[in-house]
């Protein structure tokens, strides 16, 4: 999460340090003005899963325990329609695609065996956000955002070790910045996403396999954490 906000950041304050402070002649003047407007956007993103352990013990004296080890750089592409209240609100409606994977390692605690599982996701999600904007100064109006985000993960695979649900719901907090470009409009974004549901699985009628179940079995909780960095082009 880090490395995002340190990209987020090395992009946005040299941007910012270019604007001096005088009043300079605006580009696309009108574009906040607009009742509903459009965009689309590009992305990279990061998926994490919070697993809550319990320490259940099996009758063999065995103890799973499991944690994310892993995490691979995932790519996000969306478009946007956005939807103007007042001077410094609006309503936006992503309608977005998330690729990406994670690396969960479950660990016996006594003899030290793993058990390495992939667990790649393919998200469709329809984010609903109100964006808080400052007051525009030249080219350049930062901006906060919050919202909710349902999904749903199209590439769940069964009879594995954990099993995750495929709808999901979270919350979402960020910033960004609109820059105003001749051409268009340019908004890096910074998203933070925090899922509000258990997506483990504890009904495993898949698994052919019953020795599987002492995973599921170590498992209190799962939930779902991403950090997605966007550029807007509206």
């Amino acid at each position: 999460m880090k490395r995002f906000l340190y990209i987020f950041l090395l992009f946005t304050l040299p941007l910012c340090a270019l604007v001096a402070q005088e009043r300079k002649v605006q580009n696309k003047p009108y574009i906040d003005y607009r009742r509903l407007h459009y965009g689309f956007f590009v992305g990279v993103h990061m998926q994490d899963l919070e697993l809550v352990n319990n320490g259940y013990v099996t009758p063999e004296g065995q103890q799973w325990y499991g944690d994310v080890a892993a995490y691979s750089p995932g790519f996000s592409v969306g478009v946007l329609a956005d939807l103007r209240l007042n001077s410094y609100l609006s309503l936006r409606l992503i309608p977005t695609m998330h690729f990406g994977d994670k690396t969960v390692i479950l660990r016996e605690q006594n003899s030290g065996e793993r058990v390495r599982q992939q667990l790649k996701s393919t998200y469709v999600s329809l984010p609903i956000e109100a964006k808080f904007a400052a007051e525009r100064f030249n080219n350049y109006r930062p901006y906060v955002i919050a919202g909710v985000s349902p999904m749903l993960d199209l590439t769940v695979k069964k009879q594995r070790p954990i099993l995750v649900k495929p709808f999901d719901l979270m919350l979402e907090v960020g910033f960004g910045c609109d820059f105003y470009l001749p051409f268009f409009k340019l908004n890096p974004e910074l998203k933070f996403a925090f899922s509000i549901l258990d997506i483990l699985d504890k009904d495993r009628s898949d698994l052919l396999d019953a020795n599987y179940l002492k995973y599921t079995r170590s498992l209190d909780k799962v939930t779902a954490k991403m950090i997605v960095l966007s550029f807007y082009f509206e």
